[in-house]
């Protein structure tokens, strides 16, 4: 289990510098700073981002889902925040935009681990 969290946070911490290489204003110093705001991420995810599902239950409900990449966009600014200047985003546009291409990215990537991992 603990293999997995770590692979995860591992995964996610690509995500992110594939991101930063994506877009001028996202920006992350470096692959030390994509895992720590990855941990941070990960801790946000686990604290925040429950309530803040709860609390906007029903405009998730209306947008079919999609209010939840709002919610993702807001915990990767609370992670920015917490992060200070090695990790920046320049906008909650740019956050949303990320907060979709994250969870795609993400998505692959756990999928070819997991069918690689499963091979083995």
């Amino acid at each position: 289990m603990l293999f997995r969290w770590l692979l995860s946070i591992f995964l996610n911490a690509v995500a992110l510098i594939v991101v930063a290489q994506l877009f001028e204003s996202f920006h992350v110093a470096g692959f030390g700073t994509a895992l720590l705001a990855s941990i941070i991420l990960a801790i946000l995810n686990v604290i925040v981002k429950p309530i803040l599902i709860v609390l906007t239950l029903p405009i998730t409900v209306v947008s079919l889902g999609l209010f939840l990449f709002v919610i993702n966009a807001i915990t990767l600014m609370l992670t920015q925040g917490i992060m200070d200047e090695s990790f920046v985003i320049d906008g909650f546009g740019t956050a949303i935009i990320a907060a979709v291409i994250i969870s795609i990215l993400n998505l692959l990537l756990n999928r070819l681990v997991k069918d690689t991992v499963t091979k083995e």
